[in-house]
């Protein structure tokens, strides 16, 4: 069933993990898709697996999410190639782990670039014109830590709060507009997000639990149910977490 059919998507982080997952699932709904990270390479590979396997074509344009200027390209670019720009997942994250007392402020200000003004630029990017068509959702990808704080990642989880209050406050601002807004929390997802940062003892820590860890596929699923309700239903937060 080709759900999103003629739709065009964005998302960013689709190198690898959550985002490459979220660009699989969508084209495989015939979802035309914009991936979006730095790394040329491993775009390239995803983008070679869509197109030669799902419904949905694709095409990577590399992109650094902490500057405006290459978002608004990366916006420019799907339009040019595909026509107006219906779905944009603001996926692109960083989480370094840290306490606040070690004091490392580059990695503070890495996450804010990334997590909250990445966010912002996206959602800048592609805003006026939905609003303009009626029509549009933003899925913004927050995390668990943007409901509960640890005492070692307190800066990201602030982040992850400010993703959670931009998408909450977006879609009381967009109400009857017919632009909707997702908010997606994923818990602990088996990805290499966490084996950032410079506090090895934290990343070792991370990654020691013996709970099963969610795939990107959940997420991903998740992103497709929101995207393919009635265009009157808006699911506003899903929250993924595991068993």
């Amino acid at each position: 069933m080709d759900t999103l059919k003629n739709k065009t998507a964005i998302v960013t982080g689709a190198s690898s993990g959550i985002g490459a997952a979220i660009a699989e699932h969508l084209a495989n709904e015939g979802a035309n898709v914009v991936l979006a990270a730095r790394r040329k390479e491993e775009l390239s590979t995803i983008v070679e697996t869509i197109n030669s396997k799902n419904k949905g074509k694709a095409i990577a344009v590399v992109t650094d999410v902490s500057k405006q200027s290459e978002v608004d390209e990366l916006s420019a670019k799907a339009v040019e190639a595909f026509g107006e720009v219906d779905i944009y997942v603001n996926n692109a994250g960083l989480m370094l782990m840290s306490v606040i007392q070690n004091g490392h402020v580059h990695e503070w200000d890495s996450m804010i670039d990334v997590n909250i003004k990445g966010v912002l630029y996206g959602v800048n990017s592609v805003l006026p014109r939905m609003v303009e068509r009626s029509k549009g959702h933003i899925v913004n990808i927050s995390s668990v830590a943007g409901h509960e704080v640890s005492k070692v990642n307190a800066v990201y989880s602030a982040t992850k709060f400010a993703v959670r209050a931009l998408s909450m406050g977006l879609e009381k601002e967009l109400a009857r507009t017919g632009v909707r807004v997702t908010n997606i929390s994923p818990g602990a997802v088996d990805t290499d997000l966490a084996t950032h940062g410079t506090d090895e003892s934290l990343k070792q820590k991370a990654q020691s639990s013996d709970r099963k860890r969610l795939e990107s596929a959940d997420i991903a699923r998740a992103v497709v149910y929101a995207v393919t309700q009635p265009d009157y239903v808006n699911v506003n937060e899903v929250t993924v977490r595991p068993v």
